[in-house]
């Protein structure tokens, strides 16, 4: 499908999707300009979008692959692409590749994680397949035994090893500890988490010849974002232009920026996709242009959507929910969501208000709430009820369990504070749903 005029992309949407019927229902009938149109509603956008009683969708779903956009089990999130528009998406991102440093005849195993509806090992595979140069694909997945990933690494002598900065951590890890090194692999192809600083050194020692680079920057619900730019920052991507439009907007007034170097939160159109439209999404990641004319932009972390732990994705919303869930008689009055980074690990802590206070400290940021002796951590119940709240999470989302488990992020941490001790946007007084205090410079 051809990349369509905005002005027949929203006229076809306000025709068949009850829910961008509603949202622009107060606009002219002739708009033409995405700054005419307003931001997606988060929230509202994942409440029209369901498997049934769908009100977002353009039309029936009778011809389409599904893909889960994260979410916890009791609210999952999907999204839904024709078989033209994931060709036409898995097409584009493969170009995209040549850009990030594929060449013809690279053989590329592909450690992304499949099974559940999850996307990403099919997205690259896929890609692969449709890239502009021939190449060999190895479809190993995240999922397989380390020792058997190596040995098929090693038997087809890779040069390009594909998958989440943890899943390649974790098998740098194994051959360190194996005292094996793979020096024939040539570009580490990162992506669904950034790549910090102190997880270089590792990626080195197992893999001496190899460049880590961003394999590109795509969403299974926002679909394309930026591919990558070759150079020493790899967190630059350029837009997609023209199959889709990347805006950062001012964080306050929620006005486009066109300056370089200031930072604003993502939001994206596609003008190809018509089945699930993507109108002004927000994508839930900060960025800031380095290159306007050139379409070149820093990725800088999560916004105020959601967070992103080490490979593992959280909704700010589910989490409030949960929260509410497990505290029925509403004791928590304030609620955010802390990402820090140490011993070269992400984790959260989820900060809650109370007014009370706590009694006696509270539980210490990182401290395994699941297992921790909450009589000890205070006498006024705090500690019984961050027990119920990781509890909600472990079972809404037990992906954190796992990779906790694996040791790819840190425990659930709690801080207990008062209300005025939350977080403010100093400019406008507004509560913080996010403060991501990871190192990203």
């Amino acid at each position: 499908m051809p990349v369509q005029q905005l002005t027949d992309l929203i006229r076809f949407v306000r025709h068949n999707s009850h829910f961008y019927r509603d949202l622009y229902a107060g606009l002219p009938d002739d708009v033409d300009e995405l700054t005419a149109l307003p931001v997606v509603p988060h929230d509202a956008f994942w409440r029209a979008n369901t498997p049934r009683r769908n009100s977002l969708l353009t039309g029936p779903l009778d011809e389409a692959v599904v893909f889960k956009s994260g979410g916890t089990t009791g609210a999952p999130k999907f999204s839904v692409y024709t078989r033209e528009e994931w060709r036409e998406f898995t097409s584009a991102f493969g170009a995209g590749l040549v850009a990030a440093g594929l060449r013809p005849g690279h053989r590329v195993a592909d450690l992304f994680y499949a099974g559940e509806l999850y996307a990403s090992f099919t997205f690259v595979l896929d890609s692969l397949h449709r890239a502009p140069v021939g190449n060999v694909r190895l479809p190993i997945g995240g999922g397989a035994p380390l020792a058997s990933t190596v040995h098929t690494l090693e038997e087809f002598d890779v040069d390009v090893i594909a998958g989440t900065t943890t899943t390649l951590c974790g098998l740098a890890d194994h051959l360190v500890r194996e005292g094996r090194q793979l020096p024939g692999v040539q570009i580490l192809f990162f992506g669904g988490e950034g790549l910090f600083e102190d997880q270089r050194p590792l990626l080195r020692k197992a893999f001496p010849h190899a460049q880590a680079r961003s394999i590109g920057y795509a969403g299974v619900d926002s679909g394309l974002l930026g591919q990558a730019v070759p150079g020493a920052d790899a967190r630059i991507h350029r837009a997609f232009t023209p199959y889709t439009v990347v805006e950062i907007l001012d964080e306050h007034t929620g006005e486009p920026l066109t300056r370089e170097g200031v930072a604003g939160r993502v939001v994206v159109t596609d003008l190809r996709r018509r089945l699930m439209p993507i109108i002004r999404y927000p994508v839930g990641d900060r960025a800031e242009w380095t290159d306007v004319a050139q379409g070149h932009f820093r990725i800088l972390g999560r916004a105020e959507e959601g967070v992103r732990i080490g490979a593992m994705s959280l909704y700010t919303q589910d989490v409030h929910d949960l929260v509410r869930a497990a505290d029925p008689t509403d004791r928590v009055i304030g609620v955010q969501l802390v990402v820090r980074r140490w011993d070269g690990r992400d984790g959260l802590a989820l900060r809650l208000a109370v007014a009370e206070g706590p009694a006696d400290g509270q539980p210490p940021t990182g401290r395994d709430i699941r297992t921790a002796d909450v009589d000890e951590l205070d006498s006024s119940g705090l500690g019984h009820l961050a027990s119920a709240i990781a509890k909600e999470i472990d079972a809404a989302r037990p992906m954190y369990a796992t990779e906790v488990e694996a040791g790819h992020i840190h425990p659930l941490g709690v801080e207990w504070v008062r209300h005025d001790e939350l977080s403010v946007n100093p400019r406008t007084g507004k509560l913080l749903r996010v403060i991501d205090e990871r190192p990203h410079s």
